[in-house]
């Protein structure tokens, strides 16, 4: 029926583009001019303007389908209250998970991305100890620029390991790295590494499920809204405030 909409065809051209039997293609051509989704059109038939609401209504279904397949496994995770874009969205993001082969696939995903990028914006309720230290690294190499928003809870646990603390506080003095903290929750882990954007998707217990990345310019624009609204309540980094 899509190929029909798309302009008329033989059955000869239907054939050769599903590799239907020329007996399967008669039985669904009939049952389509009964429902007046199809006409003849000399030796070629052509989708009706029902037939071409159909197709178009199928084609969406099947996108839709196909979305719900690929998030099916992290869905209970995805904190969707809080995504501001409807999730069909992400019908050609990538997810990562993790497998037995490649338990830290998700993060390694994620810190791949980091360590490329010339720009970086995050805002998270955690900051473990990988991203730290890529973020750290890129950015003192000069190769970055890096702006994020933690939750206080993340501060603090950071604050309670002597190393990571260190790390955190040479980070937020570089000239290319800014640090704001939010005292109400980040409901979410996202960055956008040059525009691309990334999703950890983490259970009730804090356990790391997934990662999700995606170009789609919408998902873009509400990430970098999102950053914008985190960045505009929270306030700069200040190391006295959680550790002498």
């Amino acid at each position: 029926l899509q190929l029909l909409a798309s302009g008329p065809q033989t059955r000869r051209d239907l054939a050769a583009a599903t590799g239907a039997s020329q007996a399967t293609l008669g039985r669904i051509l009939e049952d389509f001019a009964e429902r007046s989704w199809v006409s003849r059109d000399g030796g070629a038939y052509v989708a009706t303007a029902t037939g071409e609401l159909v197709a178009d209504g199928i084609e969406e279904l099947v996108s839709v389908l196909e979305t719900e397949t690929k998030l099916r496994d992290v869905v209970a995770y995805l904190p969707a209250a809080e995504l501001g874009f409807d999730l069909r969205r992400l019908a050609d993001a990538t997810v990562t998970m993790p497998s037995r082969t490649r338990p830290s696939a998700p993060l390694q995903r994620v810190l791949d991305a980091m360590a490329s990028a010339r720009t970086l914006r995050a805002f998270s309720h955690t900051l473990n100890e990988q991203s730290l230290a890529t973020a750290r690294e890129t950015v003192a190499a000069g190769d970055q620029t890096f702006e994020a928003v933690l939750s206080t809870d993340a501060i603090e646990a950071l604050a309670d390991d002597d190393g990571l603390w260190a790390d955190l506080r040479a980070l937020a003095a570089s000239d290319d790295a800014e640090i704001r903290v939010r005292r109400e929750e980040v409901p979410l882990a996202v960055t956008v590494a040059d525009g691309t954007v990334y999703l950890l998707v983490r259970d009730d217990g804090g356990i790391l499920r997934a990662s999700l990345h995606t170009d789609d310019p919408t998902v873009r624009e509400w990430a970098e809204g999102a950053f914008s609204g985190y960045w505009d309540s929270a306030n700069p980094f200040d190391p006295t405030a959680f550790r002498e």
